[in-house]
């Protein structure tokens, strides 16, 4: 993960699947109320992709075991390479292939109802993984790299009580959106840390990429400060972005919502009165 593509990549991939079950939660919350709303940590697929129903599942386990090889194989070299900071990015891709490949097998046995809980303290354990690994890096992630780890570190935590909440309150929907929105900027973070550590032209004034160590070096107290300032500014910045996608798409949800009960509750009036008048008509006629 030491590279831009090895941080751009996963990026991409955990903000396309936080999204995916953002949506999926304000759906299921607007269309089936609080009463009946049930945290899922995965979605199916339904429409003209019904046949791919277990898409997700298989996509993360298939990008998880991608992964993992290619740290153990250290990319972009391709040899097998005993390095610590390798096999700990490995391990945390192999958390996330131990969920989805239970979650698939309970799917397929149609056991997936009994061992439900089983996958959210499957889930709850990818985020504690990645977390105990992140704090206790064998490699030392100091200066501005150390920042953006240690920013990165407060969205793990974020997402793994999220995670752990969920699986304790099956009914929560605010730890399932929290969930969500923590696996989007975890995402997002990913690929900003990609342009900021790994590309030169995106790097603070007055610090610089050392090629072929992976990290950045500030000349100056007063540039590392800066620096730090604008990674907290982004932080800030992304965080608000991704709040306000959230708003947008809870709004369109309900809004959806509201109008399909005011014409079912429109047709459910109708028919009452065309209920009432059948029976004056008939007191009528028997009179």
């Amino acid at each position: 993960m030491g590279t831009f593509v090895g941080h751009i990549v996963p990026g991409l991939a955990l903000a396309l699947l936080g999204l995916w079950h953002a949506i999926n939660n304000i759906k299921a919350y607007c269309l089936d109320g609080s009463t009946k709303f049930s945290v899922k940590f995965w979605h199916p697929f339904y429409g003209p992709l019904s046949k791919l129903k277990h898409l997700e599942l298989i996509m993360i386990l298939i990008f998880s075991i991608f992964a993992l090889l290619t740290q153990i194989l250290d990319y972009p070299f391709f040899h097998l390479a005993f390095k610590l900071d390798n096999f700990e990015h490995a391990t945390m891709f192999l958390q996330l292939a131990i969920f989805s490949a239970f979650t698939l097998s309970a799917e397929l046995t149609r056991s997936s109802e009994i061992l439900s809980a089983v996958s959210g303290i499957l889930a709850s354990s990818v985020f504690s993984q990645e977390l105990f690994l992140l704090h206790f890096h064998s490699t030392d992630h100091v200066g501005l790299e150390g920042h953006y780890h240690w920013l990165l570190q407060l969205i793990a935590y974020i997402s793994f009580i999220a995670a752990v909440m969920s699986a304790s309150v099956p009914t929560s929907f605010s730890a399932a959106l929290v969930l969500s929105i923590s696996v989007i900027f975890q995402g997002l973070w990913f690929v900003n840390m990609g342009f900021m550590l790994w590309v030169p032209e995106y790097v603070p004034k007055g610090c610089s990429v050392q090629l072929g160590v992976g990290a950045v070096d500030c000349g100056s107290t007063e540039a590392f400060s800066r620096a730090k300032a604008l990674a907290n500014l982004q932080f800030c910045w992304i965080f608000s972005g991704i709040l306000i996608l959230t708003g947008c798409i809870c709004l369109k949800f309900a809004a959806r919502c509201v109008v399909n009960r005011s014409v079912a509750y429109e047709q459910l009036h109708s028919r009452g009165r065309e209920v009432s008048i059948d029976i004056d008509g008939c007191k009528q006629v028997c009179l």
